[in-house]
């Protein structure tokens, strides 16, 4: 693979960046409701990526309490119909595939020349990551302009759910092609469900200027952060969380990544699906085996 300067030039600065500092000043701006300010936000950010409000459920920047309450936003009802087919595993959420496939001793891709350790990625623990070494995953980056709600690919019980203190590069394009082992250095939380198809596990990966991601379950995981990696196990009935395929199951209050794993012979992509395609929450992005 070849990188360019402009790459390299973008994304080695970043090593430089008080990270979390920068998160913690972002928070504070973006969770103002000082209203003349964040109708300011709203309006510019509106207007530099041409994001289409038709969509939301609030069409007009001055329902928004916030320009957090605004990146969050719902969106309509019937606006990312779940596909019919009951088969199928469905995009969970608005983005663009950035990698898509199947691991290679225990490996995944990060972009091309780049790949990265599950059990890495899982905050190090080998158990955790035993169930997908030879399984499949999709990376799917959420740009500025998208929906920032994630939703279940299939139907699952939550089991457990981790918090992986780290880094928080940029993951665009630029900087994945750069900085090696990305995903698995900055700041995620791990979800793990049982399923039909076995075990799946949702990775939320934090970002630059990512103030917090939550679960519909647990609320906000971060911030604050931590040193030590922090875990959850929802191992009786009464813990347990069933949630559905296509309900919603967390959010980025702003930005960044979502991986889906996959366990050994549990998942087939679908041919169309690839990296660089635009996706949707919802649509089919594979089916059992």
């Amino acid at each position: 693979m070849t990188i360019k300067l402009s790459q390299i030039l973008f994304a080695l600065p970043q090593y430089l960046l008080p990270h979390h500092l920068l998160s913690r000043i972002m928070q504070a701006v973006t969770h103002s409701t000082q209203k003349t300010w964040k109708n300011i936000l709203i309006s510019v950010f509106c207007r530099t990526y041409q994001v289409n409000l038709e969509d939301a459920a609030q069409p007009h920047i001055e329902s928004y309490a916030s320009f957090n309450d605004f990146f969050t936003r719902g969106l309509k009802p019937g606006k990312r119909p779940i596909s019919r087919n009951s088969e199928s595993i469905v995009c969970p959420g608005d983005g663009i595939i950035s990698q898509i496939g199947s691991l290679k001793n225990g490996r995944l891709l990060q972009a091309k020349g780049r790949d990265y350790a599950i059990v890495d990625l899982v905050g190090g623990d080998e158990k955790t990551a035993s169930p997908f070494v030879d399984g499949c995953f999709a990376t799917i980056y959420l740009s500025p302009r998208d929906y920032h709600r994630l939703h279940m690919p299939v139907a699952g019980t939550l089991k457990k759910m981790i918090h992986v203190p780290g880094r928080l590069f940029s993951v665009n394009a630029a900087t994945t092609a750069v900085i090696p082992n990305l995903f698995a250095r900055n700041e995620r939380v791990i979800a793990m469900f049982d399923t039909a198809l076995g075990p799946m596990a949702l990775v939320l990966v934090g970002a630059i200027f990512v103030s917090s991601i939550e679960t519909v379950w647990h609320g906000v995981v971060t911030p604050p952060t931590r040193r030590a990696i922090r875990q959850w196990d929802y191992d009786s009935k009464a813990e347990q969380r069933q949630l559905m395929r296509g309900e919603e199951m967390g959010r980025f209050n702003m930005g960044s990544t979502i991986i889906v794993l996959f366990g050994k012979q549990a998942v087939n992509w679908l041919e169309g699906a690839c990296a660089g395609k635009k996706v949707t929450v919802g649509e089919d992005l594979g089916c059992k085996m």
